[in-house]
């Protein structure tokens, strides 16, 4: 289990992390999500020593060592590949760097590129390849090793939805492989897809944690989707609904103030008879990041 407890870093007078502190289990996907500047990067960088902090970060209940940094996989925002290689050449040499026999990355290397459905052969140097596939032989370097411990800071950047996918699959099987993984992204979908808990910092605070239902359900089940034959006046004049969506034709989205109304509004609408769609939900994962966001623009 990687832990992160009260951790704390300032950038002169910039309060880039203010007491910050959640564990990663093995076996489980945490994704820390938040505005650019948060303080995701200096998370990770921290977890990684490549800065100093205050508090104490461990890994499988000690201080992270030089071996423990073997057994991590890292892929940083800003992607470092060194184009004048093959691919072979790159992902050996990382793999190294890793304590990997060259011998053992070799024999697997045809199968990661299978598996990420890179256009290219071991022996295209990377120069020569798309953007796409760079960025998918720097995701190959980060797995290929099997780490235990898996940091991925905005991983998703710039692949189009086949090739994320691809990536969920990966993240996926190392995770029931019993890696601890964590990851940011700016994309609710990938957030809520895969991830078994979440943190979100805003300003280097933390402001919600624990998992999906436990974040949606802090703000109450105010969403409440329809489907009727009334006109989006009449449903806006419903007690309770502050706004009326139009999804689809007959299709709506009532915005509550209060989640007790759901039941009058239920009334009203069927009275007594059968009604097509009656859901009444929490807020979306990417409602509440606008939501705790736009709080700084209060």
């Amino acid at each position: 289990m990687l832990s992160i407890q009260h951790i704390s870093k300032h950038f002169g007078t910039v309060h880039a992390l203010n007491d910050v502190s959640f564990d990663v289990p093995d076996g489980q996907i945490l994704g820390l999500i938040g505005q650019n500047g948060a303080g995701k990067s200096t998370t990770f960088h921290s977890i990684l020593n490549f800065i100093t902090y205050e508090g104490t970060i461990t890994w499988q209940g000690h201080s992270l060592s030089a071996n423990d940094f073997d057994t991590i996989g890292y892929l940083p925002e800003e992607r470092s590949l060194m184009p004048k290689l093959t691919i072979e050449q790159q992902v050996v040499y990382l793999a190294r760097l890793k304590g990997q026999p060259a011998k053992e990355t070799r024999a697997h290397i045809d199968e990661w590129l299978q598996r990420f459905a890179v256009k290219g052969t071991r022996k295209s140097r990377i120069k020569d390849l798309s953007k796409g596939n760079q960025q998918k032989v720097q995701l190959i370097c980060t797995l290929i090793h099997h780490p235990k411990l898996l940091i991925l800071d905005e991983p998703f950047s710039g692949l189009d939805p086949v090739n994320a996918d691809l990536l969920k699959q990966a993240v996926l099987t190392a995770r029931d492989e019993g890696a601890a993984i964590i990851f940011s992204s700016h994309d609710m979908e990938h957030v809520t897809a895969l991830c078994d808990q979440l943190v979100m910092l805003r300003k280097g605070d933390v402001v919600l944690h624990g998992t999906l239902a436990e974040v949606r359900n802090q703000f109450g089940k105010t969403e409440l989707y329809v489907t009727t034959d009334w006109t989006p006046d009449r449903l806006q004049a419903l007690p309770g609904v502050v706004a009326v969506t139009v999804r689809q034709p007959r299709q709506y989205l009532l915005q509550l103030n209060d989640p007790a109304a759901g039941p009058a509004i239920f009334e009203a609408l069927t009275e007594g008879h059968y009604i097509e769609e009656f859901s009444q939900q929490p807020p979306t994962l990417d409602e509440i990041f606008r939501l705790k966001v736009g709080e700084d623009h209060a």
